[in-house]
């Protein structure tokens, strides 16, 4: 299994997650493990999600994610889980 990070994160509005789930379901990546916290109206948003055999989509995946958040005002990153693993370690 082949898996990413995504984190959203930005002002709070209605159908973030809707939007950002829809999204995933129709490029077929499952959703792993999923938390969201909302604080003083910040939306925080952090999945893991199961990428495997999407390897030659995974920047076209990126890219539109991005886009979604613009769109919705709240910036959405996906990461490998290898490399944010390496980012953030101690």
């Amino acid at each position: 299994m082949k898996r990413a990070i995504i984190t959203v994160v930005g002002k709070d509005t209605v159908g973030i997650i809707a939007r950002v789930c829809t999204y995933l379901a129709s490029e077929k990546v499952n959703i792993l493990d999923i938390s969201q916290t909302i604080v003083s109206g910040y939306f925080n948003m952090m999945m893991i999600v199961d990428v495997t055999g999407r390897d030659a989509e995974f920047g076209r995946i990126e890219e539109e994610l991005s886009k979604v958040g613009n769109e919705m005002g709240v910036v959405i990153k996906m990461q490998r889980e290898d490399i944010f693993d390496s980012m953030h370690r101690i």
